[in-house]
């Protein structure tokens, strides 16, 4: 990329999140954006998470944009190479390549603030951008824990999104780590090739049937003819879930019907009674993220198979050793433990007004207004942003909403200043920060409601939950909630900040907070 080249918007990512920016931009006019890729492809997460058995655990019709129907979706439940080829699809339905900088890695985001734009620095270059929205989403950065003798295993060692294909599991004695929605989908799917599978366990998941089938040809021909049908699936697969949204946020005791399913379906695979006491949980079902799997429990059950009722502690040389004690001698190592999701890696890599870092001010815990905003980062905005999270229905619907956020956001920059056009020409610039008190407010809000939620009181620890044990993560209430709080932006909880027009290109370097106090010290 060109040096200074300056853009009205750049998006960070290119999954679910970033190329529903990128739509919205250009449904809004907006074509001077341009979205910034790590990776070679589309896709995010569904590029990334290519493991044996991936599929998405929301109903297919339900995990897509409402301005993108897809009636040709094959499963109920579809697979993650068709979630991929529908993105691929979306990113060219909607002619969004042009805007697209593959192998783009974002280095580091520093607000100017002097010119009011952000200055990006990327693998391949710099560039200035008067707003940034990042969608690199909760999902993106694998977590692999520390063990000891780890570094010195002989064997082969990957996270579940890092699956290296080229490694033939045929035969070989596997430890498969953790026991979150990744793993369950990966054990059925390697434990008829393995010679022994041992699955380290340190919280059993709850588990309920997945309800996945072929959608016939006549449905898809019906979808295509009349794509009202396509929407009223839609509506009813959105509906059912708002309904259940009570018993997640306000009466977690109702969910003991669903305990006694859960029960129900691993009863009907596990006839072993000790390994049904290794896994039944102890904790209230949506505590953590309830698991879909028809063919989780079948699996274990096979004779290849070992469960551990305890984490991974230690490594001797091929030998993996449980917390409990408990040692087996493995060829490869599995991880299957997560993602960084309350210390999101992009948070190192961004610069706000007062010289420090989105990690430093989040050093408490992540919070952002409405999911978006964070207070000393104009201009800034986060898609998947703190507490926006589901336990129960489409991310996709959240995304939405804060597209919404988003395009409003734009459309009050516009009135509030005239942007500089490609030379610099144009009137005065302005700039939105959220108020302190505003994220305050909405955040003291949010947790208020989520100490009665079952993600709060259901006896366990999620990855929803940070180091200080507050859930930072989880929105605690229905997605037409949150597509109301998010329809308009509210300039009473901004600071606007105003300033003069800048020559985009061929200027200096632009001046960064931290620059411009040294400059105030020396003189």
């Amino acid at each position: 990329m060109a040096q200074h080249e300056h853009v009205r918007v750049a998006v960070i990512g290119s999954g679910f999140g970033g190329l529903g920016a990128a739509v919205r931009l250009r449904r809004e006019g907006i074509t001077d954006f341009v979205v910034l890729e790590r990776a070679d492809s589309v896709g995010g997460t569904w590029r990334d998470n290519s493991y044996p058995g991936c599929a998405c655990d929301v109903p297919s019709h339900l995990y897509s944009f409402s301005f993108a129907p897809n009636p040709d979706w094959p499963r109920t439940f579809s697979g993650q190479q068709h979630i991929r080829a529908y993105l691929e699809h979306v990113t060219d339905l909607f002619g969004l390549r042009p805007h697209i900088r593959f192998d783009s890695e974002v280095k580091l985001m520093t607000w100017d603030t002097e010119k009011l734009w952000w200055e990006i620095e990327t693998v391949r270059g710099t560039l200035t951008a008067d707003v940034v929205v990042s969608a690199t989403g909760p999902l993106s950065d694998p977590k692999i824990p520390e063990i000891p003798g780890l570094e010195s295993f002989p064997g082969k060692v990957f996270h579940s999104a890092r699956w290296d294909h080229d490694y033939d599991l045929r035969g070989k004695r596997v430890a498969m780590v953790g026991t979150g929605a990744s793993a369950i989908q990966i054990v059925p799917a390697i434990q008829p090739k393995a010679g022994r599978l041992t699955l380290f366990q340190r919280t059993p998941p709850w588990v309920m049937p997945r309800m996945d089938r072929a959608i016939s040809g006549a449905e898809r021909r019906l979808h295509r003819l009349l794509p009202f049908t396509t929407q009223l699936r839609r509506g009813l697969l959105w509906g059912i879930r708002e309904l259940q949204v009570q018993a997640f946020t306000k009466h977690p005791e109702e969910l003991g019907l669903v305990e006694q399913l859960a029960k129900h379906n691993m009863a009907r695979a596990i006839k072993d009674p000790a390994l049904r006491a290794k896994l039944t949980p102890d904790y209230r079902i949506g505590c953590k993220r309830i698991l879909l799997s028809s063919e989780y429990y079948p699996a274990l059950a096979q004779p290849n198979v070992d469960v551990v009722a305890s984490g991974l502690s230690e490594i001797r040389g091929s030998t993996v050793v449980a917390a409990d004690g408990t040692e087996a001698e493995v060829d490869a190592i599995i991880f299957g433990t997560g993602f960084h999701v309350t210390d999101m890696p992009i948070a190192e890599r961004v610069v706000g007004a007062e010289g420090i870092t989105l990690a430093e001010s989040w050093k408490n815990g992540m919070q952002a207004l409405r999911g978006a905003a964070a207070a000393g980062f104009p201009n800034w905005m986060t898609i998947i942003g703190p507490n926006t999270g589901l336990g129960n229905s489409s991310m996709i619907l959240m995304i939405e909403s804060q597209l919404n956020y988003m395009a409003d956001y734009l459309r009050q920059l516009n009135v509030l200043g005239v942007h500089p056009g490609p030379r610099g020409t144009g009137g005065g610039r302005a700039a939105l920060d959220a108020r302190p008190a505003a994220v305050e407010d909405w955040n003291r809000k949010v947790q208020e409601r989520m100490k009665r939620t079952v993600w709060n009181t259901g006896g366990c620890t999620s990855w929803y939950l940070d180091d200080s044990g507050r859930n930072t993560t989880i929105w605690p209430g229905t997605t037409s909630e949150f597509r109301r709080a998010t329809r308009r932006v509210d300039l009473a909880e901004y600071e606007v900040i105003r300033g003069s027009a800048a020559q985009p290109s061929g200027t200096a370097a632009p001046k960064t907070a931290a620059a411009a106090r040294q400059s105030e010290g020396a003189a």
